[in-house]
């Protein structure tokens, strides 16, 4: 017997409902912007999350903060993870979504105040107005409006929000991974890129330290002694930066070079901070080769290189599997009037993370916005309705599958 045929909601019903919530998104937007929630303040970062789990417990989420451990001397907000179960087991089709945004910004505490929301014609303006808070309040609008619609064709809706973001993550990275763990498809709230794009692929970051030992001796009476780490490091960034261009899509940046202790000795040791970013896994295994080739080939003897590997932030790849959710989304564009076009970035975010536990991602979910970290951060609110419709209409068309005929 075959399964029956469910229906999404109807694309003009989520588009009536995203316009009529328009108000209480800018409200929202406005509330939150008001909100220092830089990295490094955990209590407004906290204000904003509350205000997220309160939002989500309105509609049905079975929320929970989750604290990180603190890294180095700083500490962070804390997590939110809210979970929603559907109407479909995954054996009947239903899928698991993931959403994730973040709740913080790169600004200090202060700064809301300097600059407060307001509207510049269409454009609102603010910290954090773009990157993310207008990302935070798409999302939870865009659910807010499937629950009206009585949407509950999925197995399981998950909403993430992370503290510490714009600071890479490290807080919460465990945690996202975790939640990340046997989820179908997740959408990252990251805005729109400012022509509208949605993001299909962020390149990863590796992170180097490379260590050149060598031989001090008196500068003046007898370097012939020593061995100069400095040379061999002046040497080793010429050959490292050298790397650039021999493959698609990698970059490698000698960021910091540390050498010597005082000018009348030979310098016995040096340290360079090398990072790596390519579109692919396969990249960043490319050029850990190469610079491990150029550590064991050291230009001055006497002197040794050791490489370590300090961090890795894997690539979000384009993936079949991610071009099967951008397919989607420019089909429900097409609907919606709007033409969806892919784009590659090399900024990394939470996506990466949810990447690389295998799980297929598309980011830029939010409304149109740009200026990101800059006092000029704007939101194109003509796009909020259309974005907020899209995003409602993607987790519809993800949210179930038909299950095969028997």
């Amino acid at each position: 017997m075959s399964a029956s045929v469910r229906q999404r909601p109807h694309t003009a019903a989520l588009l009536t409902l995203a316009r009529a919530h328009q108000p209480r998104y800018l409200r929202e937007l406005a509330e939150l912007v008001a909100i220092d929630s830089g990295s490094y303040s955990p209590a407004g970062v906290n204000r904003v999350g509350d205000i997220v789990g309160d939002r989500l417990r309105a509609i049905g989420f079975d929320t929970r903060r989750l604290t990180p451990p603190s890294i180095g001397t700083h500490g962070t907000g804390d997590l939110i993870v809210a979970r929603k179960k559907g109407a479909l087991s995954v054996e009947d089709g239903g899928r698991r979504i993931l959403l994730v945004g973040h709740l913080d910004t790169v600004f200090e505490d202060g700064t809301a105040a300097a600059r407060p929301f307001g509207l510049v014609g269409s454009h609102a303006r603010g910290p954090g107005v773009s990157d993310d808070k207008g990302g935070l309040v798409a999302g939870l609008t865009a659910l807010r409006i499937l629950d009206e619609a009585g949407f509950q064709d999925y197995a399981e809706l998950v909403f993430l929000a992370v503290p510490d973001e714009e600071i890479g993550s490290p807080a919460s990275r465990p945690l996202t991974e975790e939640t990340a763990h046997g989820m179908h498809y997740a959408l990252a709230l990251e805005c729109a890129r400012e022509n509208g794009d949605v993001v299909i692929a962020r390149k990863g970051v590796a992170d180097f330290r490379l260590t050149v030992t060598g031989r001090a001796a008196h500068a003046g009476i007898e370097p012939e002694r020593g061995a100069n780490a400095a040379l061999t490091a002046a040497h080793l960034t010429v050959a490292l930066q050298g790397l650039n261009g021999r493959w698609d899509d990698v970059t490698v940046n000698v960021g910091m070079v540390h050498a010597g202790t005082r000018i009348n000795i030979v310098c016995p040791e040096a340290e360079l901070h090398v990072e790596v970013r390519s579109a692919t896994t396969r990249g960043i295994q490319q050029a850990r080769r190469a610079i491990e080739d150029l550590a064991a080939r050291p230009a001055v003897a006497g002197t040794t290189v050791t490489v370590e590997q300090l961090d890795l932030c894997p690539p979000m790849e384009d993936t079949e599997a991610s071009r099967r959710i951008l397919r989607a989304a420019q089909s429900i564009g097409e609907e919606l009037g709007l033409s969806i076009g892919a784009a590659a970035t090399g900024g990394v975010g939470d996506a990466n993370l949810i990447a690389g536990m295998g799980v297929p991602v598309l980011d830029g979910l939010g409304p149109v916005g740009g200026g990101d970290h800059s006092p000029q951060e704007w939101l194109d609110t003509t796009t909020v309705v259309s974005r907020v419709a899209l995003l409602a209409l993607l987790i519809a068309v993800l949210g179930c599958e038909q299950p095969p005929t028997g």
